[in-house]
């Protein structure tokens, strides 16, 4: 594994939901931290909620000592910048087809309505797929084209 070359850009990764308010905003907060020196990270959703998913942040806040509440909220795809690599969270989001973007489904369970542990193993969960994208990207082995 070589290190990640740092003349590289930055690969804008944006993990989409449906109502961008628990698994995405979790996405986004965990590569934030854990790859933001290869990811320039966005969430959004279809349609969106007025406020991210309160277990979520709580999650978050304990396990990783982030505030989503004060750093993220929920926004629409029309809302987000044009990216690199789109990652679906595993809710049948139907995204635009949008050519020479990489584009994966995580198929995680949506926690909500659940218990905190349901929360924590999907954060978990995020952080590892979190933790493998940055190593592909650093690794050159997503299939980026015209970037």
């Amino acid at each position: 594994m070589h290190k990640y070359n740092m003349k590289h850009q930055r690969k804008r990764v944006a993990f989409l939901c449906v109502h961008n308010s628990c698994r995405s905003q979790m996405a986004e907060a965990l590569a934030r931290k854990l790859a933001s020196d290869v990811m320039e990270v966005y969430s959004a959703g279809t349609m969106v909620k007025a406020n991210i998913n309160p277990d979520a942040v709580q999650i978050i806040k304990e396990l990783y000592t982030i505030d989503m509440e004060s750093t993220q909220h929920p926004k629409l795809l029309q809302d987000i910048p044009t990216v690199d690599i789109i990652i679906t969270m595993g809710c049948n989001v139907e995204c635009p087809n949008i050519p020479g973007v990489y584009t994966e489904d995580w198929g995680l369970d949506d926690p909500s309505g659940k218990a905190m542990s349901e929360f924590a193993a999907t954060a978990k969960q995020i952080e590892q797929k979190v933790l493998d994208l940055k190593a592909r990207i650093q690794q050159d082995k997503i299939p980026l084209q015209n970037l």
